[in-house]
């Protein structure tokens, strides 16, 4: 049997080689899903802000971030993996460039996964929101920097 840890490792990995397909493999095909963002559609100016509930979701999610973002210019760094049974956190930072406006951004992170049977069945991102908007929006200024305390 694949560990937490063993899934989760996996898990970035495949986030950062950038495959959507190859990522959504590994998350059950019902996935408790949220994102922390506010109360609202999103999706004219981040359009992967949606919910979501199943692989095939997973994997646009994932192809939606990749198609709005500079390839070149996505990035995260994880500072931490926190393994309690079948439940992970992963601490980090993304810095990324907004594909429709040029603007970079930084936004902390934290990512709780759950997983079971070598298949990740919760996916809960706690993140800097305001940061990802801000680059993303039309007239929003210069780019935004978040830092975790």
């Amino acid at each position: 049997m694949v560990s937490t840890r063993e899934t989760v490792n996996e898990l970035l990995r495949r986030i950062a080689a950038g495959d959507p397909g190859r990522i959504a493999e590994l998350y059950a095909e019902e996935v408790s899903w949220k994102l922390s963002w506010p109360a609202g559609d999103h999706t004219g100016v981040v359009p992967w802000i949606q919910q979501r509930s199943t692989r095939a979701g997973v994997e646009e999610h994932f192809r939606l971030i990749a198609d709005h973002h500079v390839a070149k210019q996505i990035s995260a760094e994880v500072f931490s993996v926190l393994v309690d049974g079948a439940d992970a956190v992963v601490l980090g930072e993304l810095r990324n460039t907004a594909g429709p406006t040029g603007r970079s951004y930084e936004a902390a992170f934290a990512l709780h996964l759950t997983v079971e049977n070598g298949l990740v069945t919760r996916h809960h991102v706690y993140e800097d929101s305001l940061a990802v908007f801000r680059a993303f929006a039309e007239n929003a200024g210069e780019p935004v920097r978040s830092r975790a305390s």
